[in-house]
């Protein structure tokens, strides 16, 4: 692949990749590192690439390894150690991980416009239907469908954004 598709190819989905990395990777300094790392090894592998069109997938996938790498560095491993057994976290299961990921859609969830985080709360955390939400909230069907769906959208947004990055 020429360098400067390779670019405009990087250009087009850097962003979404950095954002994946920083799920990833939940650190946004570590992001980025892993995403340089993720770039140069891409760009050195670059004619293994199939096809343009799973550009961003392939890049997201050394993106991942790379993260995962580094998050089993002896440094890194050290860090995590200390930290389970001052009882910050608990790295035997996948306690850390959770905890992050609550805090995430905690935070998405709570910036909700009340009209939303309602029948959100309803029907996502308390398991209620549609219908059923709708009555307790004293709205159409249609209304608390709406809502629902606008509501599902900014808190995928929030996500996207990664509004939990530190």
């Amino acid at each position: 692949m020429e360098e400067a598709r390779f670019d405009a190819l990087v250009r087009k989905h850097k962003d979404s990749i950095y954002r994946q990395m920083v799920r990833v990777c939940h650190h946004k300094e570590d992001a980025e590192d892993a995403l340089a790392t993720a770039l140069m090894l891409a760009f050195s592998a670059a004619n293994q690439l199939s096809s343009e069109t799973a550009f961003r997938a392939w890049l997201g996938t050394i993106g991942k390894r790379v993260c995962t790498r580094m998050r089993s560095h002896p440094a890194i491993q050290n860090t995590l150690e200390y930290a389970e057994e001052h009882g910050l976290i608990n790295t035997a299961t996948s306690d850390f991980d959770l905890a992050i990921l609550k805090g995430c859609v905690r935070e998405a969830v709570d910036s909700l416009p009340d009209i939303y985080r309602d029948v959100y709360l309803k029907c996502e955390l308390e398991e209620a239907t549609v219908p059923q939400a709708a009555l307790d909230l004293g709205i159409t069907h249609s209304a608390a469908k709406s809502r629902l769906l606008r509501a599902r959208t900014i808190v995928r947004e929030k996500l996207d954004g990664s509004i939990c990055a530190p």
